[in-house]
């Protein structure tokens, strides 16, 4: 079991139980998945950069992604319809609790000039999403490999029903929140 699991078991379930007066085990919001998300525009031009993308994503998230494809044709982007345009990967259990975890304790704080993140990224259903403008905040990624940097999604759904339950559970995973 991982170190993030444990500690929802342990200590996260018993703290929302109490904050929220939840009757039920069942009735306490858990994150239910991580969904990272990485849009490659330049692929439209040159195939390599996707391919550099799906390697990138593969090295972080841990499981190898989805080829996300244009839905219609735009021509002033010069956009055809089912051309590749980006990578995602969904990543569930161990997988996204180990993420996370690495996520919050090594990544975030190598962002430069980090200040907390906005609190206000809620969707009004329990779901966070955020950006991060750097691939290379994560360690497994080797600067000297990068061959550009590119930013990504990370959206975090979970089972609560309002902003305020989910964000007490991810301030309980450590998520370091602007005050």
């Amino acid at each position: 079991m991982t170190r993030l699991k444990e500690h929802y078991e342990n200590v996260v379930r018993k703290a929302l139980t109490e904050e929220f007066g939840y009757t039920n085990p069942m009735q306490v919001p858990k994150i239910e998945k991580i969904v990272l998300n990485m849009g490659v525009g330049e692929a439209v031009n040159d195939k390599k950069k996707l391919t550099s993308a799906v390697e990138d994503m593969t090295i972080i998230a841990g499981q190898k992604p989805v080829v996300t494809k244009a839905k219609k044709s735009i021509a002033t982007f010069k956009v055809r319809d089912d051309m590749p345009l980006g990578c995602k990967v969904t990543l569930r259990k161990a997988r996204m609790y180990e993420f996370l975890d690495r996520f919050v304790t090594i990544a975030l704080p190598r962002v430069r000039d980090f200040r907390g993140i906005s609190g206000k990224n809620f969707d009004g259903k329990g779901n966070f999403a955020m950006g991060i403008k750097e691939q290379i905040i994560f360690p497994e990624i080797d600067y000297e490999k990068v061959d550009q940097i590119r930013g990504m999604d990370i959206i975090i759904c979970t089972s609560a029903k309002t902003d305020k339950e989910a964000k007490a559970l991810l301030s309980a995973f450590e998520m370091p929140f602007k005050k």
